[in-house]
């Protein structure tokens, strides 16, 4: 396409070149070629987007001048995310169900529906319009799931819970799964609990691969509408996690944790049970938390601080060596 129609796509302002140059593709900052559109944010990255050859960077609005035709944007990263959007087109799944797949007489599919190989839909599952299910997905008995629903291979959802509009469950995903509980009983051995509560995920959440969110033993598990969930998240037994909040790559919340609206969980970072975190903290990778957190804090370390103070505390942890060598020569 015309450069000026993927700006006007994109709703982003043409500085410094044609209108008329042909854009076929994206691409990252040091691969990006001719004929490609790229994008940078952070002024750090100026001598590379100098250097670049692709024929269109989208920058910021207040990103210094630089020699390849600008596209000014108020938000760089969300307007690289459209036009990836814009050039990639993912696979198209046609209505219909595979003959492998068994379906339960008594479950219910919404119009245009796309069933893969060997999927599985148990009894009375009820499931709306425009679902793609892929190959060896199994939706069990009684789990009710809104329009739009999108399940890679080996998605599951267990018995019972319930999954709203626009939901995406990437490959290996279990919502449902039995929570970890178990009582020990007078000779040592440890009773398994029932978990017989849902799993309750909201609209436009997205789960991605072999991320589990675990069933409650009573109540219900809830993930409220557009939070992401990243590879490799356990979301524990009778847990809530807020509106729009972000839990990155293995972290791992223990059971009955509740997590606030617009909350980001970096990679790596554990939760205590029942630990309640406000609305709109951040905790930085690896950060274990005990208790619970203020809302608007940012964290890290362990036990959780305050992410300034963690930083100077770091600072200090690198010099304890040559500090306890200067405190045994003042000593002797």
């Amino acid at each position: 396409m015309k450069l000026a129609q993927l700006a006007e796509s994109l709703q982003v302002r043409i500085e410094n070149g044609s209108p008329e140059t042909e854009i076929h593709g994206v691409a990252g900052i040091g691969d990006a070629q001719p004929g490609q559109v790229t994008f940078v944010a952070n002024p750090k990255y100026a001598s590379a987007a100098r250097a670049t050859r692709a024929s269109a960077v989208i920058v910021a609005e207040d990103f210094p001048a630089i020699p390849a035709t600008m596209l000014r944007s108020k938000n760089p990263y969300l307007t690289f995310a459209r036009a990836v959007g814009l050039f990639y087109q993912p696979p198209r799944y046609e209505p219909g169900v595979h003959a492998t797949a068994v379906i339960h007489p008594s479950a219910k599919l919404g119009p245009k529906a796309h069933v893969g190989p060997y999927v599985t839909i148990d009894r009375d599952a009820r499931i709306g319009g425009n679902a793609v299910l892929l190959a060896h997905c199994a939706i069990y008995a009684g789990a009710t799931i809104g329009d739009n629903f999108f399940a890679h291979t080996h998605a599951i959802v267990r018995e019972r819970c319930r999954i709203g509009n626009n939901v995406i469950l990437q490959n290996g995903v279990v919502v449902g799964g039995d929570g970890f509980g178990f009582a020990k009983d007078d000779s040592g051995r440890w009773y398994k609990i029932v978990q017989s509560g849902p799993v309750v995920i909201e609209d436009d959440v997205e789960i991605q691969s072999n991320a589990c969110v675990d069933r409650a033993s009573v109540g219900e598990t809830r993930v409220a509408r557009g939070a992401k969930i990243d590879n490799l998240v356990q979301v524990g037994h009778g847990s809530s996690v807020g509106e729009n909040s972000l839990l990155c790559a293995q972290a791992g919340l223990a059971g009955s944790t509740e997590i606030g609206k617009n909350v980001i969980l970096a990679g790596q970072v554990g939760v205590a049970g029942h630990c309640k975190i406000g609305d709109g903290v951040v905790a930085t990778a690896q950060t274990g938390i005990p208790n619970d957190v203020p809302a608007g804090s940012v964290v890290s370390g362990y036990p959780a601080i305050d992410n300034k103070l963690w930083l100077r505390c770091s600072a200090v942890f690198r010099r304890l060596p040559e500090l306890v060598k200067a405190v045994r020569a003042q000593s002797e």
